[in-house]
């Protein structure tokens, strides 16, 4: 069996480089739905080798968005460090929906579920867990309303992902007024009933359908 040569491997891991830089741009800048050949022309490469690289698109963009998927789970350990869970909570929201903002594909990211790629659905998961331990200690300082539920969340990235769509050129800061709003709508102070919330497994559907 022929080996590949030291230069063969070297070759090989430039080109995945630059596809991973060249998608991370066109992805911030067009988001997820973005052509694989505008990937493949911006990283100089040709499109065969784009998908021997990554054969999916969802292989792209998990590779693309993995390491602010970690951004995205780390923020909980801080917002759970903070010795006010108010204030942790407060700016884990706004951290956020901030990180959707600064880039159009992870905008997309926050709303979609990509099941066969565990790694990156793993830290989704740390997340959620480290925010639903987030809730109950917000809850128990008597500051976020009893009926607050992880889901919540996820539908405030969801609305906050077509602000920014919406608003991106034109009034790049609107989601801020937004995000403002909803935290005082979070708040246990004077908090009235609402609809019931959509449960984990409705979320988790909606995002796997938005994904395809």
């Amino acid at each position: 069996m022929a080996k590949t040569s030291p230069g063969l491997r070297a070759d090989a891991e430039q080109n995945r480089e630059r596809i991973l830089a060249a998608a991370r741009r066109v992805f911030a800048e067009q988001g997820l739905d973005a052509p694989m050949r505008e990937v493949a022309r911006a990283a100089e490469v040709g499109v065969g080798t784009l998908y021997r690289r990554f054969p999916t698109r969802e292989d792209l963009i998990t590779a693309v968005f993995m390491d602010k998927m970690h951004a995205y789970a780390d923020a909980v350990d801080r917002a759970l460090a903070d010795p006010d869970p108010w204030h942790g909570f407060t700016r884990y929201v706004e951290t956020v929906c901030a990180m959707q903002a600064e880039d159009q594909g992870f905008t997309n990211v926050l709303t979609l579920s990509f099941p066969t790629a565990r790694e990156f659905e793993a830290e989704r998961t740390r997340a959620y867990r480290g925010f639903n331990e987030l809730i109950g200690k917000a809850k128990a300082a008597g500051k976020l309303r009893d009926d607050f539920v992880a889901e919540d969340l996820v539908l405030l990235v969801m609305a906050n992902a077509g602000v920014v769509a919406a608003t991106r050129n034109e009034a790049p800061r609107a989601w801020r007024r937004l995000v403002a709003y909803m935290i005082q709508a979070f708040a246990a102070t004077d908090a009235e009933p609402i609809a019931p919330a959509p449960s984990p497994r409705a979320m988790f559907r909606a995002m796997v359908r938005l994904n395809k």
